[in-house]
């Protein structure tokens, strides 16, 4: 027995003085912590979260700042959204080429986001750094502004309205829809609640509103061809004050409309002014491949009425969710 005492003695003494000089030896082993290694371990640990979370915005969702009143009330400025970059295939990098979007097509009505097509770039470097700082802080922090101190809208947000082969139309700032195939005009109103979409859209200009405008955009038309206003005719002039006060029209597209009209009138042998009036009168046509987008806000809105159809390879996300402000949390892909 006491031969059996002894060997598990030497043994757990073997066993314990082992451990005991592991222990020493790492011990002796670390490297002492100094404020430089400290600094150098944030470092790595920040650069791979920033890296992190710029693959994430850029291959699978960004989380963007609604930074203009174009989508007012489903979106109002301010308000941060999920956006979702695999819906309708991934970018390679931002602004190129697509990958798995042969079948992922946007479809009537959704709230997509796109490269704007008069985006006034400052250079590959800043584009580059402002998109990353963007992206790597979650959208918290925006460096690219316009000269007057604004956000400036490198992604625009609207609702996709206009589909190939459909032609659209602006009478009075209200939207007109020609479906392919189709002959004639239908207003959106009655195009919507046919497909039973969104309520979104609305006006927020009155009717009577337009008199004035349009004479404004004919007496303009008439400057830019010109023609003295003096001899221009009465009943514009008299129309044009009750606008006279405002420094920019309230609907800039109309004002365009009765300015190349006018424009046409004083001189059809003009074919360039002939030919920018018939693009107002006969609307925009939706190629293949292409979206029209137009803003919620219909008179508050710069959208596709001024730059055209989107192609649908430079639609980089659709809105799904708004989650802040708290109270005002939903889901946006019915919106």
């Amino acid at each position: 027995m006491e031969s059996l005492l002894s060997f598990l003695e030497r043994h757990t003494v073997r066993i314990l003085t082992h451990r005991k000089a592991l222990k020493a030896f790492e011990k002796s082993q670390r490297t002492k912590r100094t404020f430089l290694g400290e600094v150098k371990g944030w470092v790595d640990a920040l650069v791979f979260a920033v890296f992190a979370v710029l693959l994430i915005n850029q291959y699978i969702f960004q989380l963007f700042v609604i930074p203009s009143p174009s989508m007012v009330s489903t979106l109002n400025v301010g308000d941060r959204v999920f956006v979702s970059k695999t819906i309708y295939g991934i970018e390679v990098y931002p602004s190129g080429p697509k990958i798995f979007s042969a079948n992922r097509q946007v479809q009537r009505d959704d709230i997509i986001t796109f490269y704007n097509p008069e985006y006034d770039s400052k250079g590959p470097v800043f584009d580059i750094l402002s998109q990353i700082i963007y992206m790597g802080t979650f959208s918290l922090v925006n460096i690219d502004k316009n000269e007057d101190g604004s956000i400036a809208e490198r992604l625009y947000v609207k609702r996709a309205v206009g589909f190939p082969s459909e032609t659209i139309r602006f009478v009075q700032g209200n939207v007109q829809v020609r479906p392919a195939g189709f002959a004639s005009f239908v207003d959106e109103a009655s195009f919507r609640n046919e497909l039973f979409l969104s309520d979104g859209p609305h006006r927020s200009l009155e009717s009577s509103s337009y008199e004035g405008i349009m004479a404004w955009g004919s007496l303009f038309g008439y400057q830019e061809a010109g023609v003295d206003l003096a001899a221009s005719p009465a009943y514009l002039k008299s129309q044009y004050a009750s606008v006279q006060g405002d420094s920019y029209p309230d609907d800039m597209y109309a004002f365009e409309t009765a300015a190349k009209r006018a424009k046409h009138l004083i001189n059809p042998a003009d074919m360039q002014s002939r030919s920018d009036s018939a693009k107002y009168k006969s609307g925009i046509y939706v190629p293949q491949g292409s979206i029209l987008p137009l803003g919620d806000n219909r008179d508050n809105s710069r959208d596709g009425r001024y730059f055209g159809p989107v192609n649908q390879k430079k639609i980089n996300g659709s809105v799904r969710f708004r989650f802040w402000p708290i109270t005002s949390m939903r889901y946006l892909g019915d919106a």
